[in-house]
């Protein structure tokens, strides 16, 4: 019987000749949303992201799948107790969006230093009133999570003056534009040294509402946040506490607790609280990148070479020495 690889993800036709290019003999089956539940009890390789439910058991039962390759960077859609405890190798596609997310860290960042969605009421006023802002040069900002994304921010605020420090489950690999690199453990030492403090960590069971109150309270007084990571990471009562009390200057958020984020949320009508709808990773590149990637992947899989990518199911991430690149 013939290796069955399921696609699910948003494949164009050119995308599925590349991926059979690359497959070889192996059966190629692009199930879509609307048919993976169905068909993923069937597939020795998973490829993409299931966004509708699934019957992991069921799945698990056939006893079929051997190699889970993800489509996304968050492996919440996936890494399920049976498939944790599995033999199944899951990879991600951690850092194949950094320069994305990136660009949406940034866009969120000088969005709330500068005060825009303040001045673009005053637009729609008419008013011509200068108010206060703030700057981003000589600022301390704080990265939590120093993976694929992380790392590309970190590149990128580089050149602006600032002192980066960051904390991570791999401290023992530190760019040379990071100041300091701790140990995941650290985070309360980060806060409050962070006049910034940007989110891009996993989603698992260690950072389920990391974010609550008692942490928010390191956060040093004034200080801004941005997460780009999961919305769950942060508990948004306590991000409205701290918001009202003034602890936190501002937010800006390309992803929150429950999504989509409910018309009633008290984040809606702040000023100082940017939200845009969990874009970060949009690319007109992405699905021609997140190709490029399974088909190295299923190049090496069937030669026996390592995956690029595999993560660590306890942690939900790779290590990132074997991160994979595109070439660009």
């Amino acid at each position: 019987m013939a290796t069955r690889a399921v696609l699910c993800y948003p494949v164009t036709e050119a995308c599925i000749a590349k991926i059979r290019a690359a497959a070889g003999d192996f059966e190629i089956v692009n199930a879509g949303q609307e048919r993976i539940d169905e068909l993923l009890p069937t597939a020795d390789l998973f490829i993409g992201h299931a966004k509708v439910p699934v019957d992991w058991g069921r799945a698990l039962a056939a006893k079929r799948l051997r190699w889970i390759q993800s489509s996304a960077a968050g492996l919440d859609h996936c890494l399920v107790p049976g498939v944790i405890d599995s033999d199944i190798v899951v990879c991600s596609a951690s850092g194949l969006f950094a320069p994305q997310v990136a660009e949406q860290t940034f866009a969120l960042l000088m969005g709330l230093l500068r005060r825009i969605r303040l001045f673009t009421e005053a637009c729609d006023k008419r008013d011509f009133t200068r108010q206060p802002t703030d700057d981003l040069r000589g600022k301390t900002v704080g990265i939590v999570g120093l993976g694929g994304n992380g790392r590309y921010i970190s590149r990128m605020l580089a050149p602006w003056e600032v002192r980066i420090i960051a904390t991570d489950y791999y401290p023992d690999s530190k760019p040379a534009e990071v100041s300091e690199l701790w140990s995941a453990d650290q985070l309360p030492k980060l806060l409050s040294q962070s006049d910034i403090v940007i989110l891009t960590l996993p989603l698992n069971e260690s950072t389920l509402g990391l974010l609550d109150a008692a942490m928010i309270a390191n956060m040093k007084p004034g200080s801004y946040l941005v997460n780009v990571a999961r919305g769950s990471v942060v508990v948004e009562s306590a991000l409205v506490a701290a918001l009202d009390s003034g602890h936190i200057a501002g937010a800006g958020l390309d992803v929150t607790e429950v999504e989509p984020l409910s018309p009633q949320s008290q984040l809606w009508d702040r000023t100082n609280v940017l939200i845009t709808p969990h874009v970060g990773a949009q690319s007109y590149r992405r699905v021609s990148d997140t190709t490029d990637l399974i088909c190295e992947n299923l190049k090496r899989y069937r030669q026996g070479l390592p995956l690029w990518n595999v993560v660590d199911k306890r942690l939900g991430f790779p290590n990132p020495t074997v991160v994979w690149r595109p070439n660009r």
